[in-house]
């Protein structure tokens, strides 16, 4: 199964630099658990069961060019469930409503040659939503995504609840793996265990050194101990350049959120500024109305032009009768 990533010969040879092919999200977490065997892993610790066939597993990523725009990173199918994995490394609350297009089209896939009129019941698999995160924003080990978290409230009782109740639901589980978090999870999956360890050292080191140098750093250390020695040794290559570009937008969207921010905020005081003038402004010409003045000695008064007195008055609807 292909990783998104198109690696030239030259490439690995160091002839010409790494270029990630883009038509769909590319990470480390895909390039490791579309291996079988450490899908099949992940799957026992998360489920508590021990399936030791990874041939039991039926891959369906989402690859389809439709589906391009929507694709998860793993999707499978084991003992008549369906269960789609998503790696996150910022917190997101649209996880629900993304999981939702993406089983949709899972299930599109699985019935194209059922007859949906019909009067016999079409069996679907059971799903489970998934979401593996280690972003440096504080989460808890676990914590449940709604999709009815994301509806807009049309009515609720007094206490806040919604009056109806909720007609389409999808809950995610999403799971802490940065380190110190689930543990015992990671024991269970030495895979995720090491995944982790390897991303944390990418982050610390880069805080330390050139990114480049980071990650071969990392890479490096983790094969002398035995951390994704395997995966990196046959990988070394495209694993470093993804690592990269994985932290690289990562840092960009970090940057960009931190951006918006400070713009949202300077534009909110800009709005608080603009508003307290307004509102001084209302409260001398209602004092000067309250004393008798006249608009043209208002505006005198207070060195502005009458149409700009006329306009406040009226959006505050200040007392008119003596304009």
């Amino acid at each position: 199964m292909q990783s998104g990533i198109e690696v030239s010969q030259e490439t690995l040879n160091g002839q010409q630099p790494l270029t990630p092919n883009r038509t769909y999200k590319s990470t480390i977490f895909i390039m490791i658990f579309e291996d079988r065997k450490n899908l099949l892993e992940l799957y026992n610790a998360i489920s508590g069961k021990h399936y030791e066939d990874p041939e039991l597993l039926q891959i369906n990523t989402l690859e389809n060019a439709i589906f391009m725009t929507m694709k998860n990173d793993v999707s499978f199918v084991i003992d008549a469930r369906l269960s789609l994995y998503e790696h996150q490394s910022t917190y997101s609350p649209n996880l629900p409503l993304r999981f939702l297009l993406y089983i949709a089209s899972e299930y599109s896939c699985m019935t194209a040659d059922e007859n949906l009129y019909g009067t016999r019941t079409v069996r679907i698999p059971p799903p489970k939503f998934v979401i593996f995160y280690n972003g440096e924003q504080e989460q808890p080990e676990r914590k449940i995504l709604k999709l009815s978290d994301m509806y807009q409230k049309s009515g609720s009782s007094e206490d806040g609840e919604d009056v109806e109740p909720v007609s389409l639901e999808l809950r995610a589980l999403m799971l802490n793996i940065n380190k110190g978090h689930n543990e015992t999870l990671k024991e269970a999956c030495k895979t995720l265990k090491d995944y982790a360890e390897y991303t944390d050292r990418v982050r610390k080191y880069s805080k330390e050194m050139a990114l480049e140098e980071a990650v071969e750093r990392a890479i490096t250390e983790c094969i002398r101990e035995g951390i994704l020695k395997e995966f990196l040794l046959k990988n070394r290559a495209e694993a470093k350049f993804m690592s990269i570009f994985e932290y690289d937008q990562e840092k960009h969207m970090r940057m960009e959120r931190e951006q918006a921010y400070e713009e949202g905020w300077d534009a909110g005081q800009k709005a608080g500024e603009e508003a307290g003038k307004e509102e001084l402004l209302s409260f001398l010409i209602q004092r000067k109305l309250a004393k008798g003045k006249k608009l043209p000695e208002i505006a005198e008064a207070l060195e502005m032009d009458e149409e700009t007195i006329r306009g406040l008055m009226e959006k505050k609807e200040l007392n008119k009768k003596t304009i």
